[in-house]
């Protein structure tokens, strides 16, 4: 017991007599802290007491991609917190390749009778699916949330990370270490993050280094996502004498560092690699990955509160809510290494 107790009070900050209190009904508790005990009990999944439990206010789906890229756990973690502050049950639905589809899922929170629904990276974000899904839902009329998928001509709130600043930052940064062939590594260009952060890369090499659309053609290379796909989009990019890399996620980035090792390379000292996301422990990679992170609690946070007001009847804004990324530098970039340095070719050239 005295173990749980520590545990509790560590995941709601608060200190072990604070969660006696709440747990024993007792005065003296905030309401504030006793909901941050009562989500820590939820969170670390210990049966609250008869005397605490609450009838839920109703269930909330909540709709994310595979969790083999620790960013998608990371914002699910945050939204069921949240929603469970709100006194929601949230329905996680996990998708797989080959597995339930999103379509599937949305029946089955239809059955359950669901109060709204957050997608986060779902089908609104890739820009060759029919959206007309999200219409119908709201037709219904079922409050939704999209998180990293905007769209156009659909009504409803949206969070998303501002993925263009993200490919801006990135090459301001390898531009400022003296990089100039700088490669943009990321998914699928259907995807809208996709292609808003090749804008902003295209956009940063335009204006730092005076690159050619044409020319910058050639340092782009789209593949699948996750680490295998990173490696070999780095691969190609390398050959070409790239000193540097912005990718589209984290787990490319690994792949890029990958490829660069079996190339005898070293990271940074011959090529300097950036991530997206900062997803849990990469600060702990070897060496610690320089990337962009999403603000994935204040995201997860708005997403719910919009939901909410939705729910609620007060209409949250129709619009898009763009979060700023943070440039995190860690030691995976450094100067560029003079014996690799030629500019790209130029728009004068």
């Amino acid at each position: 017991m005295r173990a749980r107790m520590a545990d509790i009070a560590r995941q709601a900050q608060v200190s072990e007599a604070t969660v006696s209190r709440v747990i024993n009904d007792r005065p003296g508790v905030s309401q504030e802290t006793r909901q941050a005990v009562l989500t820590a009990l939820d969170v670390l999944g210990y049966e609250r007491p008869e005397r605490l439990r609450k009838r839920s206010a109703g269930l909330v789906g909540l709709v994310v991609p595979e969790l083999d890229n620790p960013i998608f756990p990371a914002f699910a973690q945050v939204i069921e917190s949240t929603l469970a502050q709100q006194g929601y049950t949230p329905v996680l639905c996990t998708q797989s390749p080959g597995g339930v589809t999103e379509d599937e899922y949305v029946e089955m929170l239809l059955d359950r009778q669901v109060s709204g629904i957050i997608f986060v990276a779902g089908l609104s974000a890739d820009t060759t699916a029919d959206h007309a899904r999200y219409q119908r839902l709201l037709d219904r009329p079922l409050p939704i949330v999209l998180m990293n998928g905007y769209t156009e001509g659909i009504e409803a709130p949206f969070v998303s990370c501002d993925e263009r600043l993200a490919g801006d930052l990135a090459v301001t940064h390898l531009v400022a270490l003296g990089h100039k062939r700088i490669g943009m590594i990321s998914g699928p260009n259907r995807f809208i993050a996709v292609q808003r952060k090749l804008a902003g890369y295209r956009q940063a090499m335009k204006r730092e280094l005076g690159i050619a659309d044409a020319h910058l053609d050639d340092y782009v290379s789209l593949t699948l996502f996750g680490v295998e796909g990173g490696e070999v989009a780095a691969d190609r990019l390398l050959a070409m004498g790239a000193t540097a890399l912005v990718c589209g996620s984290d787990l490319m980035a690994l792949g890029a560092i990958r490829a660069a090792r079996r190339r005898g390379l070293s990271v940074p000292s011959d090529v300097s690699v950036i991530g997206f996301d900062d997803s849990p422990l990469i600060a702990f990679t070897d060496p610690p990955l320089t990337t962009l992170r999403q603000p994935v609690t204040a995201m997860a946070v708005a997403a719910v509160r919009s939901l909410m007001d939705e729910i609620n009847g007060h209409g949250a804004p129709h619009s898009e809510y763009l979060f700023r990324p943070e440039l995190v530098v860690r030691d995976s970039t450094a100067k560029a290494p003079a014996h690799r340095d030629r500019p790209v070719s130029s728009s004068a050239a």
